[in-house]
């Protein structure tokens, strides 16, 4: 049987513990209620990042940019970051960068317990929205680094919205792998 929806008061409870603690460089941290799906939730912002072992709301707004959403089903354990290009100067680590990103997303989740080869993915983004870049567009660059990226490292990709002309806010429960695009015209 499915569990019952938390309480307003423990919801609360939750956003509160959740907002005063601390977090790591790179690490989303605007947490609200979002009162649609009666949950948690956190908006992960371009260059951050999102791991968690409980169910909570993990949401982004993307164009070109690229959401990697990462889940065990098994340990319940899921995350998302937000990257901005597929790869930039090797001293800058930083989450804006997806080969920097992505190692990012799998090492917290495999610190919390997740195992690599119990990893799943689905990927969003890669919009070409700048219509006057059509030599070697940014959001094409993030879609084929991404792929690449989980094809090399052996992470199953069971979906993706990528490459569409609009941008697009991405919802997912993490723990769950449950995510949906909602295309922005």
């Amino acid at each position: 049987a499915a569990a019952a929806p938390a309480s307003a008061a423990s919801q609360g409870t939750r956003l509160a513990k959740l907002k005063s603690a601390a977090r790591k460089p790179g690490e989303a941290s605007f947490f609200f209620y979002e009162s649609h799906f009666k949950n948690v939730a956190v908006k992960v912002l371009p260059g951050e990042y999102f791991v968690h072992d409980e169910d909570i709301l993990i949401t982004t707004t993307l164009g070109s940019c690229i959401a990697a959403c990462l889940w065990d089903r098994e340990r319940r354990i899921g995350g998302m970051n937000h990257f901005m290009l597929p790869d930039g100067d090797s001293n800058d680590v930083s989450g804006r960068y997806g080969s920097y990103a992505m190692e990012l997303l799998i090492n917290e989740m495999l610190k919390l317990g997740a195992r690599r080869e119990s990893l799943q993915a689905k990927v969003f983004g890669g919009a070409n929205v700048l219509k006057g870049f059509t030599s070697n567009p940014v959001g094409t660059r993030n879609a084929e680094f991404v792929r690449q990226y989980l094809q090399a490292e052996g992470l199953g990709l069971v979906g993706a919205h990528q490459q569409h002309g609009s941008g697009a806010v991405v919802e997912g429960r993490g723990i769950a792998g449950g995510h949906r695009a909602v295309i922005l015209e």
